[in-house]
């Protein structure tokens, strides 16, 4: 995907706003790789609201960094190893001018009334306030998600420069901040990704085993750098890990997919989400969730037969 000449510049997004209405106190960084066919819109939907826009590239070899130079954010390459590492090296790495930083995928949006939100709130927010949550409402081929219990969906996504990482952990990472109080924005952020489903079930087979990782490192439930307390509280993410981990984890294999997605599908009403809901629930909610446990089933197979030669 080429930039046309009639993208908008910084200068352009800039004449089209009163001065002073695009934030000095707020950056966005985003991890991209091969997103050509995201990144443009991602990235003028936060013109309107900033132009101080940081990349992290892992080596795309499309058009993706030359369309993020060309809108004028500040590109730098580092190799992948997970998300985790990425975000976090973004973090340490770019020398942030602004006091509040927020965090996007290449194939998100902010929505119009999110913008309007967070230019009211930067302009004096609460002193002990160091982390905003934001609602992601997800489109799957085209169609948004709004049953199965997938919306809404919480994340810290904008925090306090110094203030704010990411979990290290190799699946199912969250922003955590060490200090100050968080705060819900009632604004939705759109994840709308405009590649295939080709794309997106390969995506979904590494996501398995990098979820894989996880379980057999034991780095959930408050271990190996997982920060947040597994327990069920205030927090969304929070519940959701203490479920995953002291209900789901804790059924058998190959039933509790099937469980799970007979949950969201007909209790959660998925259902009411049409073709694409059907699709995307049994991928997502079972065919993931299943592959996960094949991959667990297999390592666990090959560890036993490593134990009986090794006792031969």
């Amino acid at each position: 995907m080429q930039v046309s000449d009639s993208a908008p510049r910084i200068g352009d997004i800039r004449r089209k706003y009163t001065i002073g209405e695009l934030m000095d106190t707020v950056s966005v960084l985003i991890l991209t790789h091969n997103e050509e066919k995201n990144i443009a819109k991602c990235i003028e939907s936060i013109l309107p609201l900033t132009d101080k826009i940081f990349v992290v590239d892992s080596g795309s070899t499309d058009m993706t960094t030359e369309i993020c130079e060309r809108y004028g954010a500040l590109v730098a390459f580092n190799p992948w190893t997970n998300y985790a590492e990425q975000l976090n090296w973004g973090l340490t790495h770019f020398d942030f001018p602004s006091e509040w930083i927020m965090r996007m995928d290449a194939d998100e949006e902010l929505m119009v009334g999110l913008v309007d939100s967070l230019k009211k709130f930067l302009v004096a927010p609460p002193a002990d306030v160091s982390g905003i949550f934001i609602r992601r409402r997800v489109y799957f081929m085209g169609r948004w998600i709004r049953h199965g219990g997938y919306y809404p969906t919480w994340l810290l996504r904008i925090f306090r420069k110094g203030i704010g990482r990411c979990e290290a952990l190799w699946m199912d990472e969250h922003i955590v901040v060490d200090s100050g109080r968080t705060i819900k924005m009632h604004q939705d952020i759109i994840d709308k990704n405009n590649k295939d489903l080709t794309f997106w079930t390969d995506k979904h087979n590494k996501y398995a085993s990098r979820e894989l990782l996880d379980i057999i490192g034991k780095r959930h439930a408050g271990k190996d750098g997982s920060v947040l307390d597994a327990r069920p509280n205030e927090s969304q993410a929070q519940l959701r890990r203490w479920l995953k981990n002291s209900v789901y984890g804790k059924t058998p294999l190959f039933v509790r997919p099937l469980l799970y997605f007979s949950y969201r599908y007909f209790i959660r009403l998925g259902f009411l989400d049409g073709k694409e809901g059907l699709i995307f629930h049994f991928l997502q909610g079972f065919w993931y969730r299943f592959l996960v446990d094949a991959k667990l089933f297999e390592y666990q197979r090959q560890q036993r037969e490593i134990e009986i030669d090794r006792q031969q």
